[in-house]
């Protein structure tokens, strides 16, 4: 009931508008020739794409100067970094969500379709319509128009069902945002079977399923062996998506799920698999550290990478694309456990195998996976096509007159490791030159389109790398937006895009985090490199609530969210309690190392880590008191 209420919500935000919003929608849904007539004398911004970069550019161009035209297969922008939340419950779906269309931006014109092909000549893009389609709202991990659909149906009937109607938009400027899918690296039954977080859907199936699991577990036909496979979740990637999702999964069974399945909490068991030799890799190694020990401190097992005395960085690259670890995930019960329970008859959505290089068949019950981004496959269906292009139409960047390239062709330049398109520093897209026969000699000449750009994951500046993150395609956003809007100064006129690092922060359950700032050593005064614990995990929060985009979500999120309530009163609580007592060195950051300290020589003592999450709570509480009062 909750998931439907929060979907019905969500269509309310798109569909309940007064009459004169609606009327400022209504091109919306007419044809393209009233579209075209209210464009009048300015210039059409088509955005491909809703994502961080393509949703923050329509709400910043000027209405004045521009017809701002989205075209995206969802009609929302999803917050990412709280797809996690989501997903455990922690927040309800409709809190990481922002219609595309809003009363406050009516200016905003909006399609619902796949971008299937683009013509740079005739300035023109191609629109599949997505309304109905079952693909839409979810991660994808392969082409669209691929060999097999995700559920692995292989038709020429299913195919061509899949392929809705189309039509042409044209265009002024086109702006590339269209994201990327889930990288599987080829292994088998992953794109079947794994779970995703890149979309709402994904969140959605994720709660289902978890919901479902201790359900099944839960039932008296559930022998113990199948209920222990069923309770063990895996998740396939050790960056901050996958290590919060862990530790959000974590903090739900044992503060929420183990109050109404207190049986089987016990059985629980959240296991990570990552390729590196350890996780969130992206943090400074101290940082790093601390991350593991409060993973394991809650429960979560991480497996890394085997022989990290030796590991170098190509041993990544190896690794990812030989399947070190995952080798294989299939429905079904692991054949030991099958012979151990002959009677047991499982459906096969009730129970998967993992199979990895280490340890062979694994039983399951879900599998999340965040390994990282495959190109989409409209920048790769761009990239591998030659167009006629009059030199007319065309910036020079290398190669001299483009005069002289009358008679060839143009291709859009490419990253070669990632796939993304070759930009300048003002995100135009370069082109390389295609001559007429093999005896021309300007066959490395470049140019650029200076009316197409690429945004986010689908551009990269050569000789620069930037992080694929959220905060790098917000600013690329708005950092194109304010030079577009602009009447005094053409995009040749001003210096190009500098990235401005904020940092990185992820959530490490129970309440604990971890903020990296930017500065190197030096980039959080006297707390050095970056803080950990209580006081990293309320700077998370607050940086991702002030970060939402609407006020409304700014508002329903610490209403929606018990936990960040709950532990905001035991904190005030504990400050209160003490405020007459002397601190030790270094404030909160001295009471966490004493803490690390004293659970360091518990776990020695007692095996600590070695336990349920509940005991270990015990002896985290055991420590807290003793330091308390010690200092006290």
């Amino acid at each position: 009931m909750e998931e439907h209420h929060s979907r019905f919500s969500v269509q309310i935000c798109r569909i309940r508008i007064s009459p004169r919003i609606r009327r400022a929608h209504s091109l919306a849904q007419a044809d393209l020739h009233a579209l075209d007539a209210a464009k009048g004398n300015r210039e059409r911004v088509i955005i491909l794409g809703s994502g961080w970069a393509g949703y923050i550019l329509s709400r910043k161009l000027s209405p004045k100067k521009f017809q701002t035209l989205v075209v995206s297969p969802r009609s929302y922008f999803v917050f990412t970094p709280l797809l996690a939340s989501a997903a455990s419950g922690t927040l309800e779906f409709r809190t990481t969500l922002e219609p595309v269309r809003s009363r406050a931006y009516p200016s905003v014109e909006f399609m619902q379709g796949w971008a299937d092909d683009l013509d740079f000549g005739r300035q023109k893009v191609t629109v599949e319509e997505a309304v109905l389609d079952r693909d839409q709202g979810q991660a994808m991990a392969e082409d669209r128009d691929g060999q097999e659909t995700r559920r692995g149906v292989n038709t020429e009937e299913t195919k061509q069902r899949q392929k809705g109607k189309q039509w042409e938009v044209g265009y002024d400027k086109l702006v590339i945002s269209v994201g990327c899918y889930s990288q599987t690296f080829g292994t088998k039954g992953v794109r079947e079977h794994a779970f995703f977080l890149k979309d709402i859907g994904d969140a959605r199936r994720v709660r289902k399923r978890i919901l479902e699991l201790f359900e099944i577990a839960s039932l008296p036909v559930t022998s113990e062996s199948v209920r222990k496979q069923l309770l063990r979740f895996a998740v396939v990637g050790g960056g901050p998506t996958g290590m919060e999702f862990a530790a959000e999964l974590s903090d739900l069974v044992h503060e929420d799920l183990r109050k109404i399945y207190p049986d089987l909490a016990k059985n629980v068991q959240v296991i990570v698999y990552d390729v590196a030799p350890r996780v969130l890799s992206m943090f400074d190694e101290s940082l790093g550290d601390y991350a593991t020990k409060t993973y394991k401190r809650g429960g979560i097992d991480i497996k890394t990478y085997d022989n990290a005395s030796s590991f170098r960085p190509l041993d990544i690259l190896t690794h990812l694309y030989s399947s070190h670890h995952v080798e294989e995930l299939r429905p079904g019960l692991p054949k030991s456990v099958q012979e151990e329970d002959s009677d047991e008859e499982r459906a096969p959505e009730g129970c998967y195998t993992i199979r990895t290089k280490e340890d062979g068949d694994i039983g399951i019950g879900m599998c999340v996976w965040s390994t990282g981004n495959m190109m989409n496959p409209l920048v790769e269906k761009t990239t591998s096509k030659t167009y006629h292009l009059p030199s007319s139409s065309l910036r020079t960047v290398s190669g001299g007159d483009l005069g002289a390239n009358e008679k060839g062709t143009w291709a859009a330049d490419h990253n070669e490791r990632t796939g993304a398109f070759m930009v300048d520093s003002k995100f135009r897209l370069q082109l390389t030159h295609s001559p007429v026969s093999s005896e021309s000699h300007d066959s490395d000449s470049q140019a650029l389109l200076p009316n197409v750009f690429a945004l986010g994951d689908n551009a990269a500046i050569r000789d620069h790398v930037l992080p694929a993150t959220a905060q790098t395609a917000n600013q690329e956003a708005i950092w194109l937006a304010k030079r577009l809007n602009s009447n005094t100064q053409s995009l040749d006129e001003v210096p190009g895009f500098e990235f401005r690092d904020m940092g990185i922060m992820t959530y490490l359950g129970n309440a604990r985090g971890l903020v990296q700032a930017p500065g190197g050593e030096k980039g959080l005064g006297r707390w050095g490199k970056g803080l950990r614990g209580r006081a990293a995990w309320l700077v998370w929060r607050g940086a991702y609530l002030w970060l939402s985009i609407s006020w409304r979500n700014r508002v329903l999120i610490p209403v929606y969210c018990r936990t960040i309530m709950d532990k905001l009163k035991d904190l005030a609580s504990k400050a209160s309690g003490s405020g007459g007592e002397q601190k030790p060195a270094g404030g909160n950051a001295g009471k966490e190392d004493y803490l690390d300290k004293g659970l360091d020589a518990a776990e020695k003592r007692a095996g600590y880590g070695n336990v349920d999450r509940g005991t270990n709570e015990k002896v985290t509480d055991k420590v807290r008191d003793t330091f308390e009062k010690s200092t006290g």
